[in-house]
Formats: structure tokens, C-alpha cells, sequence
């Protein structure tokens, strides 16, 4: 465009050029400011680390002096994010959006070379000039992820190793269809320093069947020292048929038989105006609230700053700072020596990001959602895309959002009906066997329901068993198929909730319904009320859900309601509240102590983000949510954050195999006098511009 008028210019009489010229000037300056603003643009402080940060963080690491050993591996590269106080100064001051002053861009880094655990902070404000800003070396109990590389490089071994090969022979197996896992070994009783950085190698049997989790070839198990990457230790102990192929598959035309039911009507998500919500980079902004959506290769998504429309208040309210899933707990119930150490960290081993792979449209996610991507880093440092794992769309279910119909008016009928839809933030995490379908819904009440959904495939130990008669003692799960046990064992999702309602200092309050014997003189005898208590400290914000009926509550005790209520949000139960009922002093137990209770209160840290604490593999139990709640800090009228575990004891059945049909739990935050009346008795009814209904007159099988 700047060419054509220039080239115009030239072209033009003497007396028409000035015009020209003036248009070129203004046109030149346009240039010059968009493109000082452009180099003025800077990240959001909860913006995840982008390629370019990546790259800078990784030559100022290689280049560092501090770290000389080599080889050098990255194990976890994240946001560093700035304190609280600035990044609420940022999000909330007084400043405009362009105006505002950008906070520094950090890395924290977890590497190992040299046989040690090192942990950097790196400075990439400046991605051009990365600098090392700070470095440790970890000396207590525990190991970082175990990167994808790595594991990769230790399954590839077993092929090679003689007892290995000879066990493969001996089940009549051929090698080229069995394939290699590596399973994290747990901590049972080792000391600081006596542990090596080791995972277990269990092998299955794929061949004609994509579910090789379906057909493990039981007994056998390989150790490999990952520092070394080599085999260190090996065992062959159990002899037992592998499972059938038969049966195991659950790919499109390997399951068998078409459906024989009736395949329900395909249906479609239609929004002829469009989408109702906006992706603004990382922020997203639907009907009255409005979040940051980023991501982490250890947490996966993780939502920020999440505030609602008030209009009655006429602006934004805060509920919510930062919030992720902070663990993901799947302990086995079978003590077998080839089975007892399964007692799985999936973000603290695994890493939930890493774990995440493409949401395919219109099977995880409907028609009408939007995608994000996301980033993390290689074991070599280098910046990895990950597309569509992250995905937000609209809900419409056919739900009620509110409802009243009034038949006491004589002559006539009111009925009031308001339709609900959610906006739904979804991220899908593939852990090895099982699949998590994790959810955020939003909802214009101002509710946010986390739901998890399970569903995947078992992890099943090879028997000789073929019919449930044979079973005459504890087989530790059930058969679902020929030589296949289920083996038991429970799920335990918890979340790091870091609330603040309407501000930050908050309360915890357990509103606990109390039964009352009635001695007011009416037939009545019995009647229940409410005892209110506020926890103080940490310990008394330790709760069972299923002691006792009560009302779980974070409340702003510096703000009320025009009545004179403490505005507030509800934490409700959904499905999914099992505790853990292992042995205190069970080692697995130890490490994850947290999911005795459901619901844990702390006050805010910003080193305090891992339940099991930073280094979950082969943890102790002397770092995390347990161990710090054992200060029994001060929780009242406090930056607090809420700890709520979904848990699931799954005994695994028939229906269950090959592959599990979904299975859900979860919990909800609702507004607890948070608003002067119903958010939601404004909203539009359904309007009389939408087409009509139509009463459709069918024939044939109405079945």
C-alpha cells in the first residue's frame, strides 16, 4: 500500500502531490505507532512460555556455568509466575490494558545432569538475552517427570537382554509384537540417598490387538537404572497363560458385530449468530465471566483469574486467582510382588500436560468449540507443540437453568421457565491405560461444577483362572475375560483451588446441620439447625464429606450483603467422594496421606502448588499438601487455598472391558449470598423471534 503511494506520487502533476504527499506522512506515521505498540506488546504474566521464551530458557541453561555437567535433560520447564501482590496489581489496578508496566517473564527449570537434581530460574524478559538467575541442587528425597525420551530409550531395551528374550520364547510369544512400558517403582522404606532414579519395565503382547494392556505377559520384570539407561535387574516369577487377543480390541471394525440396538439421531450444535464466547490469546470472555486459560506440562490447563459480572454491583467480581489439577492418585490393590509398587502419581511422574494429546472435533468436543494449543519442553530443551489439547465450547443440554409454574390464580396459569447454558473448558489426559476427561463449566449463575470423567482401558494381571467358580481365595480383582483379572484400585483427582471471593483474604466455614429436640410445646418433636463454625487453623478445615450433612463455605468475612451476610461461595460434593482407607503407616499411603480427607484449607504459598509435594517420584511423604498442613498455620480472614479430592474406589466389572464406558464425579462452587438476589432473574426468556416448534407426525417402527 505504502509502495502504490509512492508510486502515485511520482507518477502525479506537481500540484496534485502535495495532497498525496500528506496522505503518505499520515499513512507513515499510522505505520510508526502500530508498530511502537507492537514492540511495546508483552505477554500476560499467567501466559504460558512460548516457543521463543522456551528456546531462550534452554541456551541460558546450556550456556550457564552452574550447571557444567553433562549430559543435561530437562525434566520440567515452567512458568516462574510473578507474586501474587503484583499480578493482582496488574490485573486489577487502575491502569489501562496499555498503560501497564510488563512483569518480569521467569522460568523454573528442573534438570539433571551429573546424577543430580538441579533447579534454575532463568530471566527470559528479554527472550534475546535469557539469564540464570538463581541455582539449587535438590539433595532431598525424590525424582523429577520422567520425560517421554527417556522412557521411550528404556523400553527399547528389553528386545536386547537375553533373559528377556529366552522368557518371551518359553510363552510361545513372538517379540515383534510385544511391547514395553516403564512404570515408576514408588518409595517403600528407602533413606535419603539410598534410592537410585530406577523405573520397573512391564511388557505386553499387542499383536492382532491394538489393547495390548489387555495381554501382559505376567511375572515378568525388568529394572533399568535411567541415569545409566541399563538393565539392572530382572525377574521371570509367574508362568501363566497370556490373555487371548480375542476380544480385546475396541477400534472402529475390530469389535465385533454391528450394534444391534437402535443407533440414536445424530444431533448438531447450531448457533446462526455464532459463538457466544471470545478468545481474547489466552483470556476468555463469555456472558458474564471472564478467565485465563493457559497451560503446564506437569498441572495441564490451568485457570486464572476468574472473575464474574456483577450488574447489580455494576462490575467485576473476583472468585477465583489460580486453580489445576495438582494430582492425580491411582493406587492397585494387589500386593503381589510383580503388583504392589503401582501406586502412580500421573502429574508429579508423568506429567498431566505431557499426557495430553489432540482433541479430535466432534467426538471429545463438539461442533461449536474453539481450540487451544499448547507448548511444553523436550527433553533436550527444545519447544514441543501441542495442538487441540485444549478445548472450549458452549453447552446446551437441554437443562433448566431456573423454573416456576403457578396454578393459584383462579383465572389464569404464569409459568416462568429460563433455559441454561454452560461454557465448558475441556482438557482429555491419556496416562498410559486410563484416560481423564477433565472438565470446568461455567455457568451464569456463577457456578463452576469441575467435573472428572474415567474411562480408558483396565489394567488387568494375566491368571490361569478361566471361570469365576476356580476363584476360592482373594484374587485382588475380578475376571472380566479368560486368564484376565481387573485388579482393584481407586482414583484421586485433587485439585489446588486458590479462591479468593470478592478479595483476598477469605474464611473457611463448616455450617454442620445439627439435629434439635423440640421443647417449644408443638407436636413436633425433633426439628435440625445449623452450627456455624469458622476454622482457625489448618487443622480444623480438615473435612471427611461424609461424616456428617453440612454446608462447606469460602467466605469474604470483610464483605456482606445488604442483609448483612457474608458473601461466600459453596463447595457441594458431587459423586466421587471416597476417601482412602489404607493404613496410615502403608508407604503408598504416606506418600499421598492428603486423600484421607476430601477437603484441606492452607493458607497460600506460592512454593505450595504439588500435593505430593515437588518431587513426586519415589516421595516420602515428608514434602506435600500432608506434611504442610501439619503446621497448622492460621486459615481465618487469610490468602487461603482449598484442596478438594475427588476420589473413586473402582471395582472393576465386565461392562467395564475392553474398554470402560465413562464413568463421572465431581464437585461444584456455588454462590452463598454472593449476589443481592438470583443473577439469573434478569436473563431473557426465550425469544419470540426463534422458529416455532413443530409437532412432527412419524410413521413406521416408532421403537
Amino acid at each position: 500500500m505504502i509502495v502504490s503511494f509512492i508510486q502515485a506520487s511520482a507518477r502525479a502533476e506537481p500540484a496534485a502531490r502535495a495532497p498525496l504527499h500528506a496522505m503518505l506522512t499520515l499513512l507513515l506515521a499510522a505505520v510508526s505507532i502500530l508498530a511502537a505498540a507492537a514492540s511495546t506488546h508483552h505477554p500476560h504474566p499467567f501466559d504460558p512460555l512460548s516457543p521463543a521464551e522456551l528456546t531462550a530458557v534452554r541456551d541460558a541453561v546450556l550456556a550457564s556455568p552452574l550447571v557444567p555437567a553433562r549430559p543435561l535433560t530437562f525434566h520440567y520447564v515452567g512458568l516462574d509466575e510473578p507474586d501474587k501482590p503484583d499480578v493482582l496489581f496488574y490485573a486489577y489496578g487502575n491502569s489501562t490494558s496499555s498503560s501497564r508496566a510488563a512483569l518480569p517473564r521467569r522460568a523454573f527449570v528442573i534438570a539433571r545432569a551429573g546424577g543430580e537434581s538441579h533447579e534454575l530460574r532463568v530471566d527470559v524478559t528479554n527472550a534475546a538475552a535469557p539469564s540464570v538467575l538463581a541455582h539449587a541442587i535438590h539433595h532431598g528425597a525424590g525424582f523429577p517427570i520422567l520425560t517421554l525420551e527417556e522412557q521411550f530409550a528404556a523400553v527399547a531395551l528389553p528386545p536386547a537382554h537375553p533373559p528377556f528374550i529366552e522368557s518371551v520364547r518359553r510363552r510361545g510369544v513372538d517379540m515383534a509384537d510385544v511391547l514395553c512400558a516403564a512404570f515408576p517403582v514408588g518409595w517403600f522404606g528407602d533413606l535419603p540417598g539410598e534410592e537410585r532414579r530406577v523405573v520397573k519395565l512391564l511388557c505386553f503382547v499387542a499383536g492382532a490387538t491394538a489393547n495390548f494392556y489387555a495381554r501382559p505377559l505376567e511375572g515378568v520384570t525388568l529394572v533399568v537404572d535411567l541415569d545409566r539407561m541399563a538393565i539392572v535387574g530382572y525377574m521371570d516369577k509367574v508362568v501363566v497363560p497370556v490373555p487371548k487377543a480375542k476380544g480385546t480390541d475396541y477400534r472402529t471394525g475390530k469389535t465385533g458385530p454391528p450394534y444391534a440396538g437402535r443407533t440414536p439421531a445424530p444431533g448438531v450444535v447450531v448457533q446462526p449468530e455464532g459463538r457466544g464466547f471470545q478468545i481474547d490469546g489466552h483470556f476468555v470472555r463469555w456472558a458474564n465471566w471472564e478467565f485465563h486459560v493457559g497451560f503446564d506440562m506437569r498441572a495441564g490447563m490451568v485457570i486464572s483469574l476468574a472473575t464474574i459480572h456483577d450488574a447489580e454491583a455494576g462490575g467485576r467480581r473476583r472468585v477465583l486467582y489460580r486453580g489445576f489439577v495438582s494430582e492425580v492418585f491411582v493406587p492397585y490393590m494387589d500386593p503381589a510382588e510383580e503388583w504392589y509398587y503401582r501406586t502412580f502419581l500421573d502429574a508429579g511422574e508423568y506429567g498431566l500436560g505431557l499426557s495430553a494429546f489432540p482433541l479430535q472435533p466432534g467426538a471429545d468436543c463438539p461442533a461449536n468449540a474453539a481450540y487451544l494449543d499448547g507448548y511444553y519442553a523436550g527433553q533436550d530443551g527444545k519447544p514441543v507443540e501441542k495442538k487441540n489439547i485444549i478445548c472450549v465450547f458452549e453447552r446446551y443440554a437441554g437443562d433448566v437453568a431456573w423454573r416456576h409454574t403457578e396454578a393459584g390464580f383462579p383465572d389464569r396459569l404464569i409459568t416462568e421457565v429460563r433455559p441454561d447454558v454452560s461454557l465448558v473448558v475441556r482438557m482429555v489426559v491419556s496416562s498410559g491405560n486410563y484416560d481423564y476427561i477433565l472438565d470446568w463449566e461455567f455457568k451464569t449463575s456463577g457456578s463452576i461444577k469441575f467435573t472428572v470423567s474415567l474411562t480408558g482401558l483396565l489394567e488387568v494381571k494375566g491368571t490361569a483362572y478361566t471361570h469365576a467358580d476356580q476363584i476360592t481365595e482373594d484374587a485382588h480383582g475380578t475376571l472380566v475375560a479368560e486368564n484376565t483379572l481387573a485388579v482393584y484400585h481407586d482414583h484421586y483427582i485433587t485439585y489446588h483451588l486458590d479462591l479468593d471471593v470478592d478479595g483476598t483474604n477469605n474464611s473457611f466455614v463448616k455450617n454442620t446441620i445439627a439435629t434439635k429436640r423440640n421443647v417449644a410445646g408443638t407436636p413436633r418433636r425433633s426439628y435440625w439447625t445449623v452450627r456455624r463454625d469458622v476454622a482457625e487453623t489448618e487443622a480444623d478445615a480438615q473435612v471427611d464429606v461424609n461424616a456428617a450433612p453440612a454446608d462447606l463455605l469460602v467466605v469474604n468475612p470483610n464483605k456482606r450483603t445488604r442483609m448483612g451476610n457474608e458473601v461466600g461461595y459453596r463447595v457441594i460434593p458431587g459423586g466421587a467422594t471416597a476417601a482412602s482407607v489404607l493404613d496410615d503407616d502403608d508407604y503408598p499411603q504416606r506418600r499421598a496421606s492428603y486423600c484421607k480427607k476430601q477437603v484441606r484449607v492452607t493458607p497460600y504459598r506460592k512454593a505450595e502448588k504439588w500435593a505430593p509435594g515437588l518431587y513426586a517420584d519415589q516421595s516420602t511423604g515428608d514434602d506435600g499438601l500432608a506434611a504442610w498442613s501439619e503446621k497448622n498455620r492460621a486459615v481465618r480472614n487469610e490468602d487461603i487455598v482449598l484442596w478438594y479430592t475427588v476420589g473413586i474406589h473402582h471395582i472393576p466389572y465386565q461392562d467395564d472391558f475392553p474398554v470402560m464406558p465413562t464413568v463421572s464425579g465431581g464437585f461444584e462452587l456455588r454462590p452463598a449470598n454472593f449476589f443481592e438476589r438470583n443473577p439469573l432473574l434478569t436473563t431473557r426468556p426465550p425469544g419470540l423471534d426463534q422458529p416455532p416448534l413443530v409437532n412432527c407426525s412419524c410413521t413406521g417402527d416408532p421403537r
